[in-house]
């Protein structure tokens, strides 16, 4: 497992995460402006999130959902260590010391070799 350090620490946004199945329909609306690779993901129940776009059949409007993603977030503060366990759109899903899961940017992580400190 590769590991980094938190170089600008991460707030988890108010809303509560969404989980999307793979199969499911949603429908699709904007981009997001500061990561371009999300789009705001409608699920048929109402709950709303951000989700990656490679992730659905279609740009816009009513899609399927390719593969299964949870939108939670993980809270993380300067220089806290943590485990990285993959990465996508440029955010990593990391955990930290408590066993504690979820995603964050790769912009606020430093990334070092297992021999680094």
């Amino acid at each position: 497992m590769r590991r980094a350090r938190v170089v600008v620490g991460h707030r988890v946004p108010d809303r509560p995460p969404i989980r999307v199945a793979r199969g499911q329909r949603v429908t699709l609306g904007d981009r997001d402006r500061d990561w371009p690779q999300f789009v705001w993901t409608v699920l048929a129940e109402g709950h709303d999130g951000w989700v990656p776009a490679a992730l659905f059949d279609s740009e816009h409007g009513p899609a399927t959902a390719l593969s299964d993603y949870d939108t939670q977030e993980l809270a993380a503060q300067a220089d806290e260590i943590l485990t990285l366990h993959y990465e996508l759109a440029q955010w990593w899903w990391a955990e930290n010391a408590r066993g504690e899961q979820g995603w964050i940017p790769a912009r606020a992580l430093e990334i070092f070799d297992e021999a680094s400190p």
